[in-house]
């Protein structure tokens, strides 16, 4: 057997034999990883591009369940649905060794199917386990080619697992599924981030619906050949040949490294951005400011080293823009894209000081910031940030950034008792959320 067809097959005997509900760390992270995409679904669905498609889908798929907030629609519908929205922002998880978002391809699967099944709490969880962890062993071993997005491509195995796990498929006809998804895992381009659209959100959609479809079609009998898997990897990574197939060993739960973020922008700005808080911390003025040199990792200025961003995917992609911010608010949240941020005098006064330097002596990631002013020079420099595995956040961190999320369009009551349904409810009964 081949060396990626024997990846997935021993991953999925192994999670096949593993009694989840044993592990407590694991499904809390779970809790966590749920929680966080639905509020950012919520939040994602009061913008207007996302709330019409909602509206459009619950037309033409009409069904009985919804994001809270949503109308109501069919499980694969919602699912599409709810993956764009919660990625509106560019607010939710991901996991670094796979350079992308396995929670965020499996949870609206896990959710979706979840409550259109009535099932439990406990088997949403470890439907999206199963995707995550699925998911992200593909990350880590089918790199992307340049010109690619990563959401969407390798993301599409974590959707269908998630997908076979909630439809209750065995190991044979899972596998399958994931086959099937190898022999047409989409190649999804980076263009449009760099000319401000947002069809980039719609990869995760795609594969979110994709990967329901396929597990249906595996337990309907139909099949593929296992040797796609190592296919699908030369395709995405332009190659004929891949030197090593990275894969996490059996026994270790790789949704444990898994970042939750703290701000809303692609995971690379936040180093710089926290150098610019720092800063913050110390200094809310900025009109002393004369110059700025951000020193980062060379992979943070190939995805995100968009300058003067017009738009607000832009913008999330932009290492100048988040730093530019951070120095004057002291954060980064969905407000930074605001059109009144675009227009500020003093956000495109900074966003031109920032030189960005690819700094060969940040061999994982970090970043420095140099502030020049009228009385002297200025050195922030972070690790790590929060999220990162020294510095994970807390159910109740995650907490709290879901209320804040939600509670724009449900209030802050309804919030909470999401929230609380979701870290706190019982894992043998089905998640109950409040009516509204």
């Amino acid at each position: 057997m081949a060396v990626g067809s024997l990846a997935f097959r021993q991953t999925l005997d192994w999670l096949a034999r593993t009694k989840l509900r044993d592990r407590q760390d694991v499904l809390t992270k779970a809790r966590i990883v749920l929680l966080d995409t639905l509020a950012c679904a919520v939040a994602g669905l009061q913008e207007a591009e996302p709330a019409a498609l909602a509206q459009r889908r619950a037309l033409s798929s009409p069904g009985a369940i919804s994001w809270p907030g949503s109308p109501r629609m069919a499980p694969d519908s919602l699912a599409f649905v709810g993956a764009i929205a919660a990625c509106w922002h560019e607010a939710c998880e991901g996991l670094a060794r796979a350079h992308g978002r396995p929670g965020l391809h499996a949870a609206p699967v896990a959710f979706a199917l979840g409550r259109g099944q009535n099932a439990t709490l406990g088997d949403i969880l470890e439907s999206l386990v199963w995707g995550y962890e699925i998911g992200g062993r593909a990350g880590e071993a089918m790199r992307i080619r340049a010109g690619l997005h990563v959401d969407g491509t390798w993301g599409l195995f974590a959707s269908t697992a998630a997908a076979a796990r909630m439809f209750g498929l065995d190991v044979a006809h899972t596998e399958q599924a994931l086959a099937t998804a190898a022999c047409q895992v989409p190649t999804s381009l980076y263009a449009p981030v760099a000319a401000g659209r947002t069809a980039r959100n719609t990869y995760v959609g795609h594969a979110a619906m994709l990967g329901i479809h396929l597990a249906e079609a595996a337990a309907a009998g139909i099949t593929a050949p296992t040797e796609a898997f190592e296919l699908a990897g030369r395709a995405l990574a332009g190659d004929s040949k891949i030197d090593s197939w990275e894969w996490a060993p059996t026994g270790e739960f790789v949704i444990l490294e898994g970042y939750i973020k703290p701000f809303a922008a692609v995971r690379h700005v936040h180093y710089g951005a926290s150098c610019a808080m720092a800063r913050y911390a110390k200094t809310a003025t900025t009109d002393a400011i004369q110059g700025l040199t951000l020193r980062t990792y060379a992979e943070a200025l190939t995805y995100c080293g968009n300058r003067a961003p017009r738009t607000p995917i832009q913008a999330q992609f932009s290492l100048t823009h988040g730093t530019a911010f951070a120095l004057q608010a002291g954060t980064l949240g969905p407000e930074a894209y605001d059109a009144k941020v675009f227009s500020s005098p003093e956000q495109k006064r900074l966003e031109a000081l920032i030189e960005l330097v690819a700094d060969p002596a940040i061999t994982d990631r970090g970043a420095s910031l140099e502030v020049r002013t009228t009385t002297g020079v200025e050195k922030y420099q972070v690790s790590s940030v929060p999220g990162d595995p020294d510095q994970p956040l807390t159910p109740d961190d995650v907490r709290h950034k879901a209320i804040t999320y939600m509670s724009g369009s449900l209030g802050d009551i309804i919030a909470s008792q999401i929230a609380g349904a979701i870290l706190d409810g019982p894992l043998d009964a089905p998640l109950t959320l409040p009516s509204l």
